[in-house]
C-alpha cells in the first residue's frame, strides 16, 4: 500500500478529475493501455475492481494495493500525459492547475524514492570480476526497477559465488557439485567452531539460514527465470531478497572483524620485533 496522505490524495484526485468517475481524458481501452505500457499491469484485473470498477475507482485501487515505488512511477506518467495534453490545447487541461500538478510531482518522486530492499548495497559489483560484477549489477538494476522476481535466479548464483569464495579465503573445504545449503553450512561451521560468533541466538539464526537457503534451492529452480517457470510473487520475491541481504549483511560484519583483528595482530607482531632489536 503506497503511502499516501489524505491531502495527498486529494490533490491527485484534483487534477486528474477523478471526481467524476474519470481519470483525465482516458477511456477505458487508452487507460488500459497506458497503464499496461507503463507498468505492464492490467488495470482491468479483478484486484483493481473498486467499488463501481470506473477508471477513478480503479487508480485509488491501485494506489491503495501497490507499493510506494509502483504508484510514483505511475503517477509520473500520468503527469507526464497531462503536461504533453496542456501542452497540445486540449479541453479540460487548464494552466491554472499547473501549481497541482507541481504538488503531484513531489508526490510521485517522493514515492519513487522508497528502497525495496534496504541493504541492497552488500551485492557489491567487482572490478576484479568481470562476471561477478556483471551478475551484481543486474541484481541491483531488478531492484532498482522494483522488479524482484526477476532477479531471484542471479541472485542465487551470486550466493553461491560469494560463499564459496568465502569457503576458499578460509580453506573451508567443499565440492563443486555440492548443493549451496551444503556449502553455506560448512561455512556457518566453520566461523561457529572458530568462535568468530558471540552470541548462541546469533548462532542458531544461522543455523537457521542454512534451512533457508535450502528453500532457495526450490525457488532458483522452480520459481525464478532460471528455467521456464512461473515466477514467485513480488511480496514473497522482496522477503526472500531482504532476508538474503540481511544474511550477507551480518557475514560480512563478521568477516570486517576478521580482517581487523588481522591486521591488529600484523602491526602487534611487527612492533615486538622491533623491541627485539638491538639498537
Amino acid at each position: 500500500m503506497a503511502k499516501i496522505t489524505y491531502k495527498e490524495k486529494l490533490i491527485i484526485e484534483k487534477l486528474f478529475g477523478m471526481a467524476s468517475g474519470y481519470v483525465m481524458d482516458f477511456s477505458n481501452r487508452t487507460f488500459q493501455e497506458f497503464i499496461f505500457d507503463t507498468l505492464k499491469i492490467d488495470i482491468y484485473d479483478e484486484k483493481y475492481d473498486f467499488n463501481s470498477g470506473s477508471k477513478a475507482n480503479r487508480l485509488r485501487a491501485f494506489i491503495q494495493n501497490e507499493p510506494n515505488y509502483k504508484v510514483g512511477l505511475l503517477l509520473e506518467n500520468l503527469l507526464d500525459y497531462w503536461v504533453a495534453q496542456y501542452q497540445i490545447g486540449a479541453e479540460g487541461f487548464d494552466y491554472r492547475d499547473q501549481d497541482l500538478h507541481q504538488e503531484c510531482s513531489k508526490i510521485a518522486e517522493r514515492l519513487k524514492k522508497d528502497i525495496l530492499v534496504e541493504e541492497i548495497d552488500v551485492i557489491k559489483e567487482s572490478e576484479e570480476d568481470r562476471d561477478f560484477h556483471l551478475l551484481a549489477k543486474s541484481i541491483k538494476e531488478s531492484i532498482e526497477k522494483h522488479e524482484p522476481e526477476t532477479g531471484l535466479d542471479r541472485l542465487h548464483t551470486y550466493l553461491v559465488k560469494w560463499i564459496r569464495r568465502l569457503c576458499d579465503k578460509h580453506k573451508v573445504e567443499y565440492k563443486k557439485e555440492e548443493s549451496l545449503n551444503a556449502v553455506f553450512g560448512k561455512y556457518v561451521k566453520f566461523i561457529v567452531q572458530e568462535d568468530y560468533v558471540e552470541s548462541k541466538m546469533a548462532e542458531k539464526i544461522l543455523k537457521f539460514s542454512i534451512n533457508v537457503i535450502e528453500a532457495f534451492n526450490d525457488i532458483r529452480n522452480n520459481r525464478s527465470f532460471a528455467h521456464d517457470n512461473p515466477v514467485l510473487n513480488y511480496g514473497e520475491s522482496l522477503l526472500i531478497f531482504n532476508n538474503v541481504t540481511n544474511t550477507i549483511k551480518f557475514i560480512e560484519s563478521i568477516e570486517e572483524n576478521l580482517e581487523k583483528e588481522a591486521k591488529d595482530d600484523q602491526v602487534n607482531h611487527t612492533i615486538l620485533n622491533d623491541d627485539e632489536l638491538p639498537f
